[in-house]
């Protein structure tokens, strides 16, 4: 068996049609038995499917995903598997531990720092995809291409399109991206660029202490292996994935983070609106 991972720095990228770089695992009796990355130039989802079928690739897993995407790898008969953050080959062996599923098209997320603005790797963090936009514009329901620059308030870049040449793609109003870099693009013009600074609220969230919790160690088999400051994948009340980082850990007690790396961060972000398409 052959799965391939979206990967850019060790990392799941977070945006499957922009993926420049596969890590490609040939599996044997459940085991890693080897790897290779092979370059994609981030040629647009159905190239990407074509390019996964010619290496005979039986499982992708990745981050963001739109519908299209998911269809042309179905169409090539690639099993799915979405919502993957982290490290990929922290990804792979969860895959293969059972522990990692597929949560199904998750739009084009916002890859972090190892994130970028587009998730958990454009600006996204995908909330979750909805049906009736929170909020209204020309732009609300179209297929929009922006590029973007994203920096903490020191200044320091987190991420940039302009840096990877090539904009970022997604449904405004879809619920594809966080919540302020969406709205911010609702009613601008084609060639226009803004400059806009997002809240928590408006982003990734506040830290939720609620969302750090502790397990004993003797009740979840593996915990013994992983270390702190390492991403695992814990499966939440529906069996789907979320990637948690271990905190702290002792003789007896695991403590796991789920909050997304940049919950509590406040963002700014220049944002060109380069295309609008129905």
């Amino acid at each position: 068996m052959k799965i391939a991972v979206t990967y850019e720095n060790g990392e799941v990228f977070q945006h499957f049609g922009h993926t420049e770089t596969f890590k490609v695992y040939e599996v044997k009796d459940g085991k890693i038995v080897s790897s290779e990355l092979i370059g994609s130039d981030g040629s647009g989802h159905e190239a990407l499917a074509g390019l996964l079928k010619e290496r005979a690739i039986d499982v992708l897993i990745c981050g963001g995903i739109g519908n299209g995407a998911q269809a042309a790898l179905e169409e090539n008969g690639i099993e799915l598997c979405t919502g993957a953050e982290g490290s990929a080959d922290e990804a792979v062996e969860a895959y293969l531990r059972g522990e990692l599923q597929n949560t199904g098209a998750n739009c084009d997320h916002h890859h972090e720092e190892g994130h970028s603005c587009h998730s958990e790797g454009g600006c996204g963090g995908c909330r979750g995809c909805h049906s009736e936009p929170e909020f209204t514009g020309k732009n609300v329901g179209k297929t929009v291409r922006t590029h973007y620059r994203g920096t903490f308030n020191d200044g320091t870049q987190f991420d940039s399109s302009y840096d990877r040449g090539e904009p970022l793609e997604f449904v405004c109003g879809a619920g594809q991206m966080i919540r302020g870099f969406d709205a911010a693009v609702a009613d601008m013009e084609v060639g226009e660029i803004k400059e806009v600074h997002l809240s928590p609220a408006e982003a990734y969230g506040e830290h939720d202490p609620n969302a750090v919790f502790s397990v004993e160690i003797a009740r979840m088999p593996g915990a013994e292996r992983v270390s702190v400051g390492q991403r695992v994948f814990l499966r939440n009340a529906y069996g789907q994935p979320v990637p948690v980082k271990v905190v702290a850990k002792d003789d007896t007690t695991i403590t796991f983070d789920a909050n997304h790396e940049m919950a509590g961060r406040e963002l700014n972000f220049t944002i060109e609106l380069v295309e609008v398409s129905d």
